[in-house]
Formats: C-alpha cells, structure tokens, sequence
C-alpha cells in the first residue's frame, strides 16, 4: 500500500487543483477564478457584479462563503497525497463588513494538516483603488477521501 502521506510534485499538484476548480459549476457560475496555487495556499477572485449581489448591491454572502470555502479546501488539497480528494467537513465564517469594491479576493491557507483532517482558514478581501479590506474570515476543517468513485480524479 502506498505511504497515504506522500506529497505530489508543486508541478502535478497546481495542476490538479487547477483542473478540479474548472470542473466546480458553482465557481463557474459565480465567475470566480483562481489565481494563484502554492504548498498550503490558495487565491481566489471574484469581480463584483448583479449577478452575485444582494438586494443592497453588496456581494452577497453566499458568493463570499463559497468562494472563501473553495479558496479554504483547495489550499488543503495542495498538501493532500496524489489520488485523494477534499470535502468540506464543516466551516465558520465571520463577516466583517460588507463585501463590495472592484475585486473580492479569498485566501485560503492551511494552518495543520493531518492525514485526513486539515484544519484551513480564509481571510476574503474587498479590493478598491489599490486598497484591501478585510470582510470575511473562514474557518474550516477539511477532509481528505480516498477510494471513492468520483473523488480524487
């Protein structure tokens, strides 16, 4: 049986997290795009506009919470052995102030990784005239799964 905690080449797992996120309707819906993939850590993005927004023209909290959720297991994919797959085992989510700007950015990054729960956060960003501010933070516990049909490919 091959070591569960053997770690991909940074190469084999960008693309991998790559390939899984263009398979995530949700995040095509949204128009999010990932924009950045390292050991540990994930960025995220998502331009504002009516058709993520709620009734006061803020980036709805949904939008906020699946982008920040996605950015949160995607960084603890990237420390996942080759084959496994992430689901979200549960998430907390604070919102600070209301998400609005010219992009709304998610970056997750993972605080322990176990062997199969991986304990990651979210800080979500509103960016504005070359300024950030902080408007959600994520916590999330995240499991690895392995050997289910269509998980991990």
């Amino acid at each position: 049986m091959p070591d569960a905690r053997r770690r991909a080449d940074p190469d084999e797992t960008t693309a991998r997290v790559r390939a899984s996120f263009d398979r995530q309707g949700l995040m095509r819906t949204l128009g999010a795009t990932l924009r950045d993939v390292s050991p540990g850590a994930v960025e995220i993005a998502l331009v504002p506009g009516p058709a993520v927004s709620q009734q006061h023209g803020f980036v709805h909290a949904g939008a906020v919470s699946a982008i920040a959720d996605s950015a949160a297991g995607y960084a603890a994919l990237t420390l996942m052995p080759p084959g496994a797959g992430v689901l979200t085992a549960e998430f907390k989510i604070n919102l600070l102030a209301p998400a609005a700007g010219e992009r709304i950015l998610a970056r997750g990054r993972v605080v322990k990784a176990g062997r199969t729960l991986t304990l990651a956060q979210a800080e979500v960003v509103s960016e504005s005239g070359g300024r950030e501010k902080l408007v959600a933070l994520l916590t999330a516990t995240l499991m690895a799964v392995q050997g289910r049909d269509g998980i991990g490919d």
